[in-house]
């Protein structure tokens, strides 16, 4: 009994110092999530999202003023959007404006006159993996099923009242 109480607690311990070691060592490899035998990992943070009032000044901002890359300005219909993306080199910005009367950026915008950060977004290597382990975790999502983001990958966002208080964005990497 007590050598296999040894075998599991050491075997426990191993793991731990794993997943340490990996995290101490590496800023860009993905951590292993979920319980044991979870099929997917969470990657790097790849944008943060900043609901905007004014889409040129905001863009003029970074792109005059901070000297940063910034894209075209694109209309996402499907999610009732107008992007820009910000450069930044370690991730991006997402710049978001409100594309016609239902955009739920109109809503954040309302509440908060001046804009402001909106979500973050963070890559996942299996997404379908994530949303089912997640679900069972009782993390709900905003829609039943994937769709597909600004930079053309499966997107699913969290519910912020299970993710403290922050909209939280997966992409499949």
């Amino acid at each position: 009994m007590a050598a296999a109480l040894l075998k599991v607690a050491v075997s426990s311990l191993s793991s731990y110092c794993h997943l340490t070691l990996r995290r101490a060592h590496s800023t860009s490899a993905s951590l292993h999530q979920g319980s044991l035998g979870s099929l997917w990992n969470l990657g790097k943070l790849n944008h943060i999202a900043i609901a905007v009032p004014d889409m040129d000044k905001a863009t003029a901002l970074y792109r005059d003023v901070l000297g940063a890359t910034v894209s075209e300005k694109v209309p996402l219909p499907e999610h009732g959007v107008y992007t820009v993306f910000v450069e930044l080199g370690n991730t991006k910005l997402e710049l978001l404006h409100p594309l016609g009367e239902k955009s739920p950026i109109s809503g954040f915008l309302q509440k908060n006159k001046a804009g402001g950060m909106h979500h973050i977004c963070i890559e996942v290597d299996d997404i379908k993996a994530a949303i089912k382990d997640l679900k069972v975790k009782n993390i709900r999502t905003l829609s039943p099923e994937p769709r597909i983001g600004a930079h053309g990958k499966p997107v699913m966002f969290l519910h912020p009242k299970d993710c403290d208080g922050v909209l939280v964005e997966l992409e499949e990497a």
